[in-house]
């Protein structure tokens, strides 16, 4: 059995569909540089958003299974999509192993935050059809008034380096008008509801003006990572900067391109980048209920 101290020094997992997930670890590098970082981006299976919801979870549970077998102390699930659809399974199969998904975080920051009771939610398509952040902003508020908008051009915008100027907010003007229109019925919170949306942040605030509150999920999450370690005693007492390990299920070339948009510099030529195949490797789950 691993005492506290020998605990505290093992990595925080991270797993992703693909690169989105790297401003979650961006946010817990600044919060908590001195822990290691142990990153997976299923880019293999790129994006998860179109797959089923069993899909999801056998994904979900396959990624998570390979950092626990690396001896991982806490996981997060930087992923909408997976935390939508496997949060749960994922807590009961690697439980005591706290699980941490990106949902949650934001929507009790909106909550709380909100003055006005109106909560705007902007994400992909499949994680605005799936009622994910409206339940659980209703949980901690059943009184909320929430607007939420599928933004579908988000994700190719950041990917591509597209991160401000004319034509970026014209496109987010397009999505964002809808909920914005009426001067005198507009959410004062917005959540960033998908984890590559934090990269638009400037450029959305421009859009929507200064009043509203932009809830960034990969902060929030972040927050509470540091929260959960802090009550369990499990900081790593490390002086040094913690290392960091990226995994990817698919050839490295595009996936390092694209985390140059997201990461220091610095921090993607000290990291180890490895390639691994999950299926292989004999991590084939079966949903877990």
């Amino acid at each position: 059995m691993l005492t506290p101290l020998s605990q505290s020094k093992q990595p925080i997992g991270i797993f992703d569909s693909g690169v989105g997930g790297l401003t979650v670890l961006n946010a817990i590098r600044e919060l908590l540089p001195n822990e290691d970082l142990l990153y997976l981006g299923d880019t293999a299976r790129v994006p998860y958003g179109t797959k089923s919801r069993a899909s999801v979870v056998n994904y979900a549970l396959q990624a998570s299974h390979y950092l626990y077998h690396q001896g991982i102390k806490l996981l997060v699930i930087a992923c909408n999509t997976a935390t939508a659809a496997a949060l749960t399974s994922l807590q009961q199969h690697y439980h005591p192993v706290p699980v941490i998904g990106v949902i949650e975080p934001g929507a009790m920051t909106a909550a709380n935050m909100t003055q006005n009771g109106h909560v705007g939610v902007i994400a992909t398509e499949s994680t605005i059809q799936s009622k994910a952040y409206e339940h659980a902003l209703h949980r901690h508020n059943p009184s909320l008034t929430i607007s939420s908008q599928a933004c579908p051009l988000f994700v190719p915008l950041v990917e591509e380096g597209w991160l401000n100027g004319p034509v970026v907010e014209q496109i987010i003007t397009h999505y964002l008008q809808p909920i914005f229109q009426h001067p005198d019925n507009t959410p004062d919170c917005l959540v960033l509801g998908c984890t590559h949306f934090p990269l638009l942040r400037k450029a959305i605030q421009n859009v929507i003006g200064e009043k509203v509150t932009i809830i960034d999920s990969a902060h929030t999450t972040a927050d509470l990572v540091q929260q959960h370690l802090t009550e369990q005693g499990l900081l790593n007492p490390q002086i040094n900067k913690g290392n960091l390990r990226i995994l990817m299920t698919d050839l490295p070339t595009r996936f390092m391109r694209t985390a140059n948009l997201f990461l220091d510099s610095d921090e993607t030529a000290n990291a180890v980048i490895e390639q691994v195949d999950l299926v292989q490797q004999g991590y084939e789950l079966a949903e877990q209920d």
